[in-house]
């Protein structure tokens, strides 16, 4: 027998966790130990805002893998708010587990308790709370896998200390299996030669890629298009990069110039945005 705690810890390193950061609370202690147990880093930072950018980080330099907050009960969750709505906005698949007070006491006023989950599911893809000790494993594989497929995105879990602390047979509740849920899309063939059309008849065509082609890993395709074509380059957000600043269809400064005369854009990864002044910039025969 073990804990709820060493489940969760457990469920992580399936899931190819490695380090977990954290701002050190008592409602979450069973994760931390849990994390001891299965050979997970426990990351102690200083302000819960600073371990939840952490997480963000992380999964920006592991893709196909989540980044992973461990926040405490009441103002650590608050405090790592900024960090959530970062991660939204920059579509990066975070995992954040917040602690709350035992669920015996759930909606009595135990220390730091609060209502976690409506302050987080308008800035996450996914926001729950898990209330019983042997179905932690599966609400964590729901979360991480929520998080990473389709727009990937933060996810949050709320699980109780009590929770946390019970006993459970890992025996008799297996750990969740993980697989890549990233999805390669293709268009119908039609819709690819239809598009084939429109570049191959364009005088002034652009390409315009965003983050959404590096959560994607799909700078080996941008380049090949690039160069197969001769096509101008651009790039934002985090698709910066992709394309070696001294390649010779890689431009940088003159994209305000390019879309107010450009015939035809091509638009990967991205939305015509405030960058882009919404897509009124562009000529209204493009």
């Amino acid at each position: 027998m073990t804990h709820g705690g060493r489940l969760a810890a457990a469920t992580l390193k399936a899931a190819g966790v490695d380090c977990i950061f954290t701002l050190s609370g008592g409602h979450v202690m069973g994760i931390y130990d849990g994390c001891l147990d299965e050979g997970i880093r426990v990351v102690d930072v200083r302000h819960e805002q600073a371990a939840v950018h952490a997480a963000d980080a992380w999964a920006r330099l592991h893709p196909g893998r989540v980044g992973v907050a461990v926040l405490t009960a009441g103002p650590g969750v608050t405090d790592g708010v900024t960090g959530v709505a970062n991660a939204w906005r920059a579509n990066s698949p975070i995992l954040v587990i917040g602690g709350q007070g035992p669920f015996s006491n759930l909606r009595r006023g135990s220390l730091q308790e609060m209502d976690h989950v409506a302050v987080m599911r308008p800035i996450s893809k996914w926001a729950d709370a898990c209330y019983q000790t042997e179905r932690i494993g599966e609400y964590l594989e729901l979360a991480i896998r929520t998080a990473l497929s389709g727009v990937p995105g933060p996810a949050f879990l709320e699980i109780p200390m009590d929770t946390l602390h019970a006993p459970v047979d890992l025996d008799a509740t297996p750990v969740p299996l993980f697989r890549d849920v990233r999805v390669a899309s293709t268009a119908p063939n039609e819709r690819v030669e239809a598009a084939a059309e429109l570049i191959a008849a364009a005088a002034r065509p652009m390409v315009m890629a965003g983050t959404s082609l590096k959560w994607s890993e799909g700078g080996g395709a941008l380049r090949r298009f690039a160069e197969l074509l001769s096509i101008p380059t651009f790039t934002n957000g985090m698709a910066r990069g992709l394309l070696p600043m001294n390649h010779a269809q890689f431009f940088n400064r003159t994209r305000k110039n390019a879309l107010a005369q450009t015939d035809l854009v091509v638009l990967t990864g991205t939305a015509l945005d405030f960058r882009m002044r919404f897509g009124q910039s562009i000529p209204a025969d493009a």
